[in-house]
């Protein structure tokens, strides 16, 4: 059984967050007993994917109510400048907020804890729903390539593109993975093939420039990355490489699906330019996985995300259905 990756932990009251910088090397958990704590474990990365930043984020805002309804208006701020990209933190917080907002001094703690616990179990079953209807798209055999980590591990447990996988065998569907190692990070290489191989599924890594040759020698069946954020029209902004694999894939005619649950969706951005993309230092691409590849003198552009524009969306799965192009009018109505 996989650890969870955002827990909270009753006897000592705070928050357990599954330490994924370790990962596959080292199963080890880092306990916050602060709104800080769990900010900085946003930022390193320790936590990391959509759904899984927004739960713990929903966290440290119940860890700093035990301050009082400032306190909680500080933890707000500052949960909101750990990644600026993956909307569900904003959606999380803006939840919780409203939340402190009617609650009084003396239940503020025990009530974004409940709110906490909600956003939490949701998001589980959420995943389980998008997990049901996505698998739909999938042949009964058949390969699948992924890009970064959307598992168990970037989400409270089961995951959005790889949730589709796990319920597509449940619908006895035989499905071989190729997971992309998507650098700087190597979540596809570190994170996707360790929680899909601990559960049995057959997946082979691939570095993120071999996905052409795949597709050129492989019949894949189809392309499933999560996403960041999601705009009015579709465009949808995912790890960094998502935008070629897309191109890729339609230059080849391999159905290409975002599968993300519909608090991914920014209804204040009407289309990809509107995304603000994170910049991450670039010792990331100068020491991956703090080994030194490249001397510090080098100049690096270091961007966590791209854009992938909606034309070449085949679909995005969410829990209120598969919806398909034009996608504006759809995604409004949900």
């Amino acid at each position: 059984m996989l650890p969870c990756p955002v827990c909270w932990n009753n006897q000592e009251k705070n928050l357990c967050v599954l330490d994924q910088r370790l990962l596959p090397w080292e199963v080890s958990f880092i306990f916050c007993n602060t709104c800080e704590d769990v900010a900085q474990a946003i930022e390193s990365l320790a936590v990391r994917g959509a759904p899984a930043i927004g739960v713990a984020a929903a966290y440290g805002v119940a860890l700093g109510a035990r301050k009082g309804k400032l306190e909680v208006e500080r933890a707000i701020e500052r949960l909101s400048r750990t990644r600026p990209t993956a909307v569900n933190l904003f959606w999380a917080l803006d939840r919780m907020s409203q939340i402190a907002a009617g609650t009084e001094e003396e239940k503020l703690f025990s009530c974004l804890l409940n709110e906490a616990h909600a956003i939490r179990e949701e998001d589980i079953a959420i995943n389980r729903q998008i997990g049901t209807l996505g698998q739909s798209l999938l042949p009964r055999d058949g390969i699948v390539l992924t890009h970064c980590n959307a598992g168990s591990l970037a989400t409270a447990g089961y995951g959005t593109a790889l949730g589709v996988i796990r319920a597509a065998r449940e619908h006895g569907k035989n499905i071989k993975v190729y997971a992309d190692e998507t650098r700087p990070v190597f979540q596809g290489a570190r994170l996707t093939a360790w929680e899909l191989l601990e559960e049995g599924f057959d997946v082979t890594v691939i570095c993120d420039n071999m996905a052409g040759a795949l597709m050129q020698k492989q019949a894949v069946a189809a392309v499933l990355v999560g996403a960041d954020r999601i705009a009015l029209n579709g465009d949808t902004a995912n790890k960094i490489g998502t935008y070629s694999l897309a191109i890729l894939a339609r230059y080849h005619s391999v159905p290409f699906y975002v599968v993300a649950p519909t608090s991914t969706i920014d209804k204040e951005a009407c289309e990809g330019s509107c995304i603000e993309i994170e910049e991450r230092d670039g010792s990331e691409v100068r020491e991956p996985a703090g080994h030194p590849l490249i001397p510090e003198s080098f100049p690096v552009w270091n961007p966590a995300f791209d854009v992938t524009p909606h034309t070449l969306i085949q679909a995005i799965v969410t829990e209120k259905g598969v919806l398909t192009p034009p996608f504006l009018e759809k995604i409004i109505d949900i």
